[in-house]
C-alpha cells in the first residue's frame, strides 16, 4: 500500500466473520477476526492517511461496518466486537484526520445479497426471522452498499464525518 497512490479515497471493505457461541470462542477466531476486522483497517488507514497528510491532499475514508456493531446477534460474540470497535476507530480516525481535512465514516449494512449472502442466506427458514426484523422486508443489495459508500466518498458528503450511515432496511429501529 506503502508504494501505491497518491490517495484522496479509502474504503476498507475487508472482513470475516467467524461465527461461534461466547463460550466457544476460540482464540483463533478471535486472532483472526481482530486481525482483518480491525487491525488491517487501523494500519491500511495509517499509510493512506500519512499520504494524504504529506501531500496536503483532502480526503474521505469509508469503513465497512456493520449493523452487528448495534445489535447482539446470537453465536456473534467476536463479530458483534470487532464492528463495534471499528466504529469508535472510525471516530477517533474522524476527530483526528478531521483537522488535515480527512473525512471518515462508516456503511452499516444488514445482510448484503453477494454471492455468500445468496449462500447463507438463501433458506427461507434462516432469513425470515430476520427479514421479519426489517421494517423494508429484505436484505441489502451490493448496490445498495455501494451507493451509500460513493455519497459518503463524494462532496455531497463534505459535511459528514464520525457517522455510521446504517444500510440496514430498518433494522436498528425495529
Amino acid at each position: 500500500v506503502g508504494a501505491a497512490g497518491p490517495f484522496e479515497l479509502l474504503v476498507n471493505n475487508a472482513a470475516v466473520a467467524v461465527l461461534q457461541p461466547f463460550l466457544e470462542v476460540t482464540r483463533a477466531a478471535l486472532d483472526r477476526s481482530l486481525d482483518v476486522n480491525l487491525r488491517a483497517v487501523l494500519h491500511v488507514s495509517q499509510i493512506v492517511a500519512r499520504q494524504m497528510i504529506a501531500q496536503g491532499i483532502p480526503g474521505a475514508i469509508v469503513n465497512v461496518s456493520s449493523q452487528a456493531s448495534q445489535r447482539a446477534l446470537r453465536d456473534h460474540a467476536v463479530y458483534c466486537s470487532t464492528k463495534s470497535a471499528l466504529d469508535m476507530l472510525s471516530k477517533v480516525m474522524a476527530v483526528e484526520l478531521g483537522p488535515h481535512k480527512i473525512r471518515v465514516n462508516t456503511v452499516n449494512p444488514t445482510v448484503v445479497m453477494t454471492d455468500m449472502g445468496r449462500i447463507n442466506w438463501s433458506d427461507p427458514q434462516k432469513s425470515a426471522a430476520m427479514i421479519n426484523r426489517i421494517p423494508l422486508g429484505k436484505f441489502a443489495e451490493v448496490d445498495d452498499v455501494v451507493n451509500s459508500i460513493l455519497f459518503l466518498l463524494s462532496d455531497k458528503s463534505a459535511m459528514t464525518t464520525g457517522s455510521s450511515l446504517m444500510v440496514d432496511g430498518g433494522f436498528l429501529v425495529s
